[in-house]
């Protein structure tokens, strides 16, 4: 079982920045890929970005490609998203996502996902 906890929401200014963080416990963190989705008011929970378990390969959705930054520190169990620049249409509900296998984080299938921080972003 993994615990995954995120923090680091808030709101911000249309073209600022905000890092997220999302800490596992539980079971080898190096083994998992570690996703973020977000999910807007209304709409549908899309992936954001994916990093695999060494860090060495990410996937970014083309809405957050040269903005978004995602990151781990496997030592401390730990997953971040660092966001600039960024916009109104960024404002959603951002959760976290693990799961062994790449394609199930990627695809929205992870078997553990966090509770979810709000980031909103004003015009």
């Amino acid at each position: 079982q993994v615990q995954l906890v995120e923090s680091g929401g808030g709101l911000v200014q249309a073209g600022g920045s905000l890092r997220l963080s999302c800490v596992a416990s539980g079971r080898t963190f190096s083994r998992y890929a570690m996703g973020w989705f977000r999910q807007a008011p209304g709409k549908e929970r899309e992936f954001v970005v994916a990093i695999s378990g060494s860090g060495a390969t990410t996937y970014y959705a083309d809405s957050v490609k040269g903005r978004f930054t995602i990151s781990r520190d496997n030592a401390k169990m730990t997953v971040y998203l660092q966001m600039n620049s960024l916009k109104p249409e960024d404002t959603a509900v951002y959760f976290c996502a693990a799961d062994d296998v790449m394609t199930w984080v990627r695809t929205g299938r992870s078997r553990y996902w966090g509770q979810g921080t709000l980031v909103t972003v004003s015009s």
